[in-house]
């Protein structure tokens, strides 16, 4: 029953990422009339319409007001029937691939305890007696309340007999049983890499292997086959277009991966728009060669840079700080790059026009890629538009030179909602100043780009919206918002999702605002963003959802 149910799903998937559920106009002039339409401009205003003529190419030709006159050679007519309609929203962070694996694997991230996350286990291997490991992904042991990482002897009581590796909620640790650790090797004498770290008690490896450590154990993992590949991509794509995301930049992307993306582009089943950022140098190099690729299958694929990593996260302790952690003194992080390796690699990234988009999470992480895009920014005269994704501490004296370098704050807001209470015990109450601050950043003139780091947190952009305008999470806690001076209005979320999510991906002009000349991807609501509440605006489903004005999703 259990394969009968895998194979439903992924032809669900499958049919609805072709689009051939679903009743499509394509390559005729149409009307989207009797709409609430809202849109940014480029100076970031709001303009409103009533209704949006798409042109053969799919792309807005027209915006209407309930005045104007009508086109009269109009091949469909679509009737609104009053409800709102925003540009397709855009996740200017996300991981395509691990959202599909995750959905299709065992995921733990609505376990709220040890325990829960045992049951999950034991359920899955039962469900799955052939699979030769057991790959999951989705704990987290400050959720559970847990006080401390788990251990291998916690999976082993569970399942002894074949290797189990779990990936942590933030994708910077790993939890493995003892068979996965016999198979890699791992034993009592086995060091801690550059970079990582092997967690042990007593001189024995606990089970937890952080950032780099990880190494040590997923090469013994059997790779994804091109058909698991392609089967996760359809289900990222289900998942993404039921929550009106249209665009996502995928920070991380393999040659295996660009591969499923070309695969699906050549078959006419890429519905989404992917902005790739390659998983460091050799896989820049090999995807893009001498220099970012074009456009793609209409505007729907185009490698623009790549991703490069100076710490872990502050979950596992691994984000590089300026001080201590405070709950574990001695303890700053892990810096993954010294200065040198990180100017080699900018420049070797910068000299052939590839974007950067830095992983900087702690304050000295932070610190050292301004220093280093301080160093280089006269060296290299192009549009660069580097990145820093997450951004989540900074030195309060730092904030500033965001806008005076042009970088880019890459940022997550429901990781806000979800590190509140953690990012306090790791911090400290006298070091939160820099935390998570996006008003700050923005008033001090940085362009802010909001995404959602899927699958690390959900990748439903009105959660995040309300997050992001509210400070507050699902429960309304705490109450008037977590640092409230860090609120931002709803214009400036509206655009973070939006035009400068496009703006960070070299798309504007092409995607991320409903004007003439740019690709007709918008999302059918039944709320007007711009007038609900936070706590509305949280529980929005949209409606319908298009991309180059062809319907590609519908509730």
């Amino acid at each position: 029953m259990h394969f009968i149910a895998r194979f439903l799903r992924y032809l669900v998937a499958t049919i609805f990422a072709a689009g051939l559920v679903l009743p499509t106009i394509s390559h005729a002039q149409t009307l989207i009339d009797n709409i609430n339409g809202i849109t940014l401009d480029q100076e970031g205003e709001v303009v409103r319409f009533t209704g949006m003529v798409i042109d053969r190419d799919g792309k807005v030709a027209q915006l209407l007001n309930r005045k104007d006159d009508r086109p009269k050679d109009l091949q469909y007519i679509v009737d609104g029937k009053g409800q709102t309609v925003i540009p397709g929203l855009i996740d200017a962070h996300g991981h395509v691939m691990n959202i599909g694996f995750q959905a299709l694997s065992l995921d733990l991230s609505a376990t709220k305890s040890l325990a829960e996350a045992q049951q999950a286990l034991a359920e899955y291997a039962a469900a799955n007696p052939d699979l030769p490991w057991l790959i999951g992904r989705g704990w987290n042991q400050e959720k559970w309340g847990l006080g401390r990482f788990p251990t291998a002897q916690e999976l082993d009581i569970i399942v002894s007999d074949k290797p189990v590796y779990l990936g942590r909620v933030d994708g910077h640790a790993g939890w493995a049983n003892s068979k996965a650790m016999e198979i890699a090797g791992i034993t009592a004498k086995s060091k801690s890499p550059e970079g990582g770290r092997i967690e042990k008690v007593g001189g024995v490896p606990s089970g937890i292997f952080v950032d780099a450590a990880e190494e040590l154990i997923t090469p013994s993992i059997p790779p994804a086959r091109p058909i698991d590949r392609d089967q996760a991509l359809l289900e990222t794509q289900s998942i993404l277009l039921a929550q009106g995301i249209t665009a996502i930049a995928d920070m991380g992307t393999s040659i295996e991966d660009w591969q499923s993306f070309r695969r699906a582009g050549d078959a006419g089943r890429l519905n989404i728009r992917i902005m790739s950022y390659a998983a460091g140098i050799e896989n820049m190099i090999a995807i893009g060669g001498p220099g970012p690729s074009p456009w793609l299958y209409d505007d729907r694929l185009r490698l623009n840079g790549v991703k490069l990593y100076l710490d872990g996260a502050l979950g596992s302790r691994g984000a590089w700080l300026k001080s201590d952690y405070a709950d574990a003194p001695g303890q700053t992080g892990l810096p993954f790059l010294n200065d040198t390796q990180l100017l080699n690699l900018m420049s070797r990234a910068s000299m052939d026009g590839f974007q950067l988009a830095i992983h900087a999470i702690g304050d000295r992480a932070n610190k050292q890629v301004l220093d280093a895009m301080e160093e280089l920014k006269d060296v290299f005269s192009n549009d660069k538009r580097w990145r820093i994704e997450h951004a989540q501490i900074l030195d309060p004296q730092d904030i500033a030179r965001f806008p005076k370098l042009g970088a880019i704050a890459s940022v997550q807001p429901v990781h806000q909602t979800s590190d509140r209470l953690m990012a306090e015990q790791r911090l400290g109450p006298d070091r939160l100043d820099g935390a998570y601050a996006w008003a700050s950043l923005e008033k001090a003139g940085a362009l802010l780009a909001f995404g959602s780091d899927a699958p690390v947190e959900s990748a439903n952009p009105f959660i995040a919206m309300a997050a992001a305008m509210t400070r507050e999470d699902e429960n309304g806690e705490p109450f008037g918002g977590w640092l409230p001076k860090e609120r931002l209005s709803r214009e400036s979320v509206l655009a973070g999702f939006t035009t400068n999510a496009a703006y960070a991906g070299f798309a504007e002009g092409r995607f991320g605002a409903l004007m003439p000349g740019n690709r007709a991807d918008f999302v059918v609501l039944d709320t007007d963003i711009m007038l609900a509440s936070p706590t509305t605006i949280r529980g929005i489903t949209p409606k319908e959802t298009w991309v180059g004005g062809k319907k590609v999703w519908q509730e």
